[in-house]
């Protein structure tokens, strides 16, 4: 039994990364924050945190979070914001 139990640990933890589908991103140029849905390269675009999103609304709160995306104008709305690769809502 035991030995299941570490198996199946196991299994999930090389599994939950896929699960990410949004990832908060900033242009290595521009220094502007978006959302993607694939990851980024780390040299055109570079992830902000260490981990991707299971869903748009949780990478939103992160981007409102990140001292990174801070500095960007206040008031614009997520379909203005450049979002790469974004599924429609």
């Amino acid at each position: 039994m035991l030995r299941f139990v570490v198996v199946a640990a196991v299994m999930v933890g090389f599994v939950t990364p896929a699960w990410a589908e949004f990832y908060l991103v900033q242009e290595a140029s521009t220094k502007k924050c978006r959302i993607a849905n694939t990851k980024p390269d780390g040299q055109a675009m570079v992830m902000i945190g260490s981990e991707g999103y299971e869903s748009r609304e949780k990478a939103k709160a992160a981007k409102k979070a990140a001292a990174e995306c801070q500095s960007e104008t206040r008031g614009s709305s997520d379909a203005t914001s450049g979002d790469t690769n974004s599924s429609s809502e």
